[in-house]
């Protein structure tokens, strides 16, 4: 009997050995709640099947994005997302934007492992959280390892700096690539079969230079990179490692534009696939309960309409490509003169990486406003010199025709962008005439901006030590709402039907 029990163990051990794994993986969600609901629908189903085992993993920026972060500060997210039963969970640079008291805050909620091998508290000269996760799928080890983008500190710099100006959090960009190499060879010593490196870092080149690709052009052991950051579908993208092996690199998207599946055979091969979520038959009924109340509780706060446009307010293009970030649009113009007119300032600013989504031809209600500008983020109004002005213009316009978070979107300004010789040119301020006369480098302006980019999150941290002249409690969207419904009379009129011509841009 009891060789027979010991013969049915070792058989159903050799079943389990046979069984494939599937991870699903999502990045870069920005409060895309309906989703969640069909991946872990996908995943539950697939365990219920009992022909593989299922996870599901989080490869960063679920915490802001739209009116659902916005309201809730996060909250909302976290509601759905500790739901999800995530395998592991790693860090966008907009998981910072609230700051990381309320980000630590908010993740201790989750209930699924937060893996970052980059974040450093230099309090105690220690690791924020875990640098990786090793989870056992019947007798196979795989290990989680997180990463999140350096320049994040450029991005959102304040959430890493103390009220005095030091600094409190570091994500290591001069040792990046050797802490994520360092958190390869641990796990491989522990043991992993398999090492999927949950990367935050994007496929384009960015401010400082970091990118999924160059990342495993230095390193070796990693077996598969899931992406995120620059918002872009590929399914099997290919980079070569140190030892020459090609590496697969998978992105899906953002705002669950896809589902990801890796799929992991008992032979050890490795293939990924991207899911549109329409095309997923299964939903997480608890998930989707979830999700319906928090619809409610948003479009009982967000109903209100404040204004109408007869057509697009322009974020982004027809392929969801920030086009904000690389040129003038109606929706910049039309934002950095909702700030300039609530301070009253000669000139204004925000970064196109800040303005987040269209507003459609129609009625715009206070939830769309938000969903444009979903931040916590409050304006200010500074003294500039015109010299440091030119400095900013030059620097924040550098990677045109590179979609770029910094680039400037302005009112009270005009200027040449001449993008082969990376110069501004023709800079001229308006004038209380309604002329423009040329940026004089000696003289200061006044200049309204949100208290992000004051303090170091956009413009390279440009404006950090220019004196504050006002600092208000006026939210940034609050500035809109009231900028549509009060000067505009609830009607954004023929004035934003296109960019205004206030950003020219030369190839030369």
């Amino acid at each position: 009997m009891l060789l027979g029990m010991a013969a049915l163990v070792m058989g159903l051990q050799a079943v389990w050995a046979q069984k494939s794994i599937v991870i699903l993986y999502e990045n870069d969600v920005h409060c895309g709640i309906d989703g969640y609901q069909k991946m872990a629908g996908l995943r539950d189903a697939i365990n219920k099947t009992d022909t593989a085992y299922a996870g599901a993993v989080c490869v960063g920026d679920f915490l802001q994005g739209n009116t659902t972060g916005a309201i809730s500060k996060g909250q909302y997210i976290i509601d759905i997302m500790k739901l999800m039963d995530y395998d592991a969970v790693t860090l966008g640079n907009h998981e910072f934007d609230y700051g990381i008291p309320r980000m630590k805050m908010l993740l201790e909620q989750l209930g699924a492992p937060i893996v970052s091998c980059n974040l450093y508290d230099l309090g105690d000269q220690q690791l924020t959280y875990m640098p990786y996760i090793i989870k056992q799928y019947g007798d196979k080890k795989v290990a989680f390892i997180g990463a999140t983008t350096p320049e994040t500190m450029l991005l959102e710099g304040y959430a890493f700096y103390d009220t005095n100006g030091g600094l409190e959090y570091d994500l290591r960009p001069k040792t990046f690539y050797q802490e994520v190499q360092q958190a390869v060879d641990d796990v491989r010593a522990k043991g992993a079969d398999y090492v999927v490196l949950l990367s935050h870092v994007g496929e384009t080149t960015q401010s400082m230079g970091f990118n999924s690709h160059l990342l495993v052009n230095k390193t070796r052991g990693i077996d598969v990179v899931l992406d995120g950051h620059s918002h872009e579908i590929f399914e099997n993208a290919k980079a070569t490692n140190l030892d020459g092996q090609e590496i697969t690199v998978t992105q899906t998207g953002t705002q669950f534009e896809r589902i990801g599946k890796l799929l992991i055979t008992p032979d050890g091969r490795m293939t990924t696939k991207l899911l549109k979520p329409a095309d997923v038959p299964y939903v997480s009924a608890r998930v989707k309960a979830a999700t319906d109340s928090i619809h409610k509780l948003v479009e009982a706060a967000t109903s209100k309409v404040v204004a109408h446009t007869d057509y697009r307010l322009v974020v982004s293009d027809e392929n969801k490509q920030w086009i904000i970030r690389g040129s003038e649009t109606n929706a910049g113009d039309l934002v950095a003169d909702a700030y300039r007119n609530a301070l009253k300032s000669d000139i204004a600013f925000e970064n196109g990486g800040g303005i987040r989504n269209d507003i459609m031809a129609g009625d715009i209600t206070y939830g769309d406003v938000i969903g444009m500008l979903p931040y916590d983020n409050t304006l200010r109004r500074i003294a500039v010199t015109g010299k440091l002005l030119k400095e900013m213009l030059t620097r924040c316009t550098a990677l045109v025709p590179v979609l770029d978070g910094n680039f400037p979107q302005c009112s009270g300004l005009r200027f040449t962008i001449h993008s082969k010789s990376h110069r501004v040119s023709n800079i001229e301020v308006l004038q209380d005439n309604g002329t423009y006369a040329p940026l004089d480098e000696n003289h200061t302006y006044s200049v309204t901006l949100t208290d992000y980019n004051h303090k170091g999150g956009g413009f390279f941290e440009i404006f950090k030590q220019c004196p504050v002249l006002q600092e208000s409690s006026v939210r940034y969207n609050e500035a809109l709402s009231d900028y549509l419904s009060k000067v505009l009379g609830g009607n954004t009129g023929k004035a934003y039907a296109q960019p205004q011509g206030r950003i020219t841009i030369l190839e030369d």
